[in-house]
């Protein structure tokens, strides 16, 4: 199902990293359109609005209807470039679409459900790949494509091939694995105890002479 939301834009005069700095000092953040037959547009976005606009929804599947300046534009985000520290947004691209013509997108895989292999063998899921791409019109993007893992065993996997959708054409790879149970470790064998005789101390040997030598020892002393 198609998730659609609403957000208000301005045209943008200033271009560079000064205007785009004085842009967020103001709580906005610099933004261009694009798309077929349509020269790329400066715009301007404030965040506030964005975050609002955004909240509990994927940045790159959400179809946005973009209002500049009272005119509103079908969009999907084709590129958020986020601060290295504190990752919030900087900067925005939004590609415009048309209801007849198919667009390429990346949804995240969602994975439904508990292994057997987790339940009853101790494994671990393990999520190898987190998006696919895929072909559709803009009436059948999906925020999320959903795959069921509940009868995944020990060592089992599951790939891009396993993923059905009926309004759209997948992309990637038909042979990437999505997701596998990884089978839990084999205990380490316990160290192999030490015989009983390398266990005990070994007490030093005394050595004492013969008592016919001490006793001739003596006698001679006493002379």
């Amino acid at each position: 199902m198609t998730t659609t939301v609403t957000l208000a834009a301005e045209r943008r005069d200033g271009t560079g990293k000064g205007a785009a700095r004085q842009l967020r000092m103001q709580g906005k953040i610099p933004a261009v359109i694009y798309g077929p037959g349509r020269d790329p547009q400066p715009l301007t976005i404030a965040l506030g609005d964005l975050e609002k606009s955004l909240a509990g929804h994927r940045t790159g599947s959400t179809v946005i209807d973009l209002s500049i300046d009272g005119t509103t534009v079908k969009t999907v985000i084709r590129e958020a470039q986020h601060h290295p520290l504190h990752r919030g947004i900087i900067h925005l691209d939004f590609f415009e679409i048309h209801e007849g013509e198919k667009i390429t997108l990346d949804v995240p895989i969602y994975l439904k459900g508990s292994p057997d292999g987790v339940r009853n063998g101790g494994g671990v899921l393990d999520q190898v790949l987190r998006e696919i791409r895929i072909e559709v019109l803009p009436r059948h993007i999906s925020e999320r494509v959903e795959l069921d893992v509940t009868d995944l065993g020990l060592a089992q996997s599951l790939n891009v091939s396993d993923i059905h959708l009926e309004n759209a054409t997948v992309l990637t790879d038909a042979g990437a694995t999505v997701c596998t149970v990884i089978p839990p470790r084999a205990e380490e064998e316990a160290p192999t105890p030490m015989v009983a005789e390398e266990e005990e101390a070994v007490e030093p040997e005394l050595i004492r002479k013969p008592k016919a030598e001490e006793e001739g020892e003596g006698e001679g002393e006493e002379a």
